[in-house]
């Protein structure tokens, strides 16, 4: 079974633009669960644009499901994340002015630093995670680094899609598949909607775990919440 996590940053955008507290980012994200989602992301980025730091320590407090923190593993994110403690971190290498994730780990040349942060992350009991890219050796590196899981950063996969879609999966199959046998559980995200999400799953049987906001939300507008997460849950099927 592939999980489902919604990531809840457009909510927080959406609310930080009025100011106030409507959309309540912690109803979304029970909602979020009533609804079926099997997890919760959330990604706090230095200036707090959208998701803040007092929203993660609230959510802590409501997520019954599965928690996931990403972000960049600076000194003020590991102090967040080791108190609040969610069930998983996924490690992104963005720059704190970075739009959106748009890039895997060199997990090659940040390989000690990654073990040194997975390592604290790990004896406080939360599952990491490190987002990359389908470069066979930065999978064969990621194993170094002690990481229970990788994301695989699906952008690439997205973008080419509706134009060649065996194309665009095969990298994904082949990086799915050294993960695999090297161990590493396997989770996706970046750009996956409802017309590309079955095709990767289909493929990537042994997938774990999807994260999927910005597409999900923008859905949700025309279909419902409700009926837009159930939407999603049927193409994991």
């Amino acid at each position: 079974m592939t999980r489902l996590s919604v990531n809840i940053n457009k909510i927080a955008t959406l609310r930080n633009a009025r100011g106030g507290n409507i959309p309540d980012v912690i109803k979304v994200a029970i909602d979020c669960e009533r609804f079926g989602a099997q997890g919760i992301t959330v990604h706090p980025r230095p200036d707090e644009r959208h998701i803040r730091y007092s929203d993660v320590t609230e959510l802590k407090k409501v997520v019954s499901t599965e928690f996931n923190i990403e972000g960049y593993p600076s000194e003020k994110f590991m102090k967040l994340v080791l108190s609040v403690k969610p069930h998983q971190v996924t490690l992104v290498p963005d720059p704190p002015d970075a739009l959106t994730s748009n890039a895997g780990w060199n997990t090659k040349k940040n390989k000690s630093f990654l073990y040194e942060i997975i390592t604290e992350l790990k004896n406080s009991g939360i599952r990491a995670s490190i987002f990359v890219d389908t470069v066979t050796e930065n999978i064969e590196n990621a194993v170094d680094t002690g990481t229970d899981r990788i994301e695989l950063y699906t952008e690439p996969y997205a973008s080419i899609y509706s134009t060649d879609k065996k194309a665009a999966i095969a990298p994904f199959i082949k990086a799915a598949k050294i993960a695999q046998k090297s161990g590493l559980g396997i989770n996706a995200g970046h750009d996956l909607n409802l017309q590309n999400l079955k095709y990767l799953k289909v493929n990537i049987p042994w997938l774990m775990e999807v994260s999927i906001g910005h597409a999900l939300i923008s859905e949700a507008l025309y279909y419902g919440l409700e009926n837009t997460i159930q939407m999603y849950l049927r193409q994991l099927k």
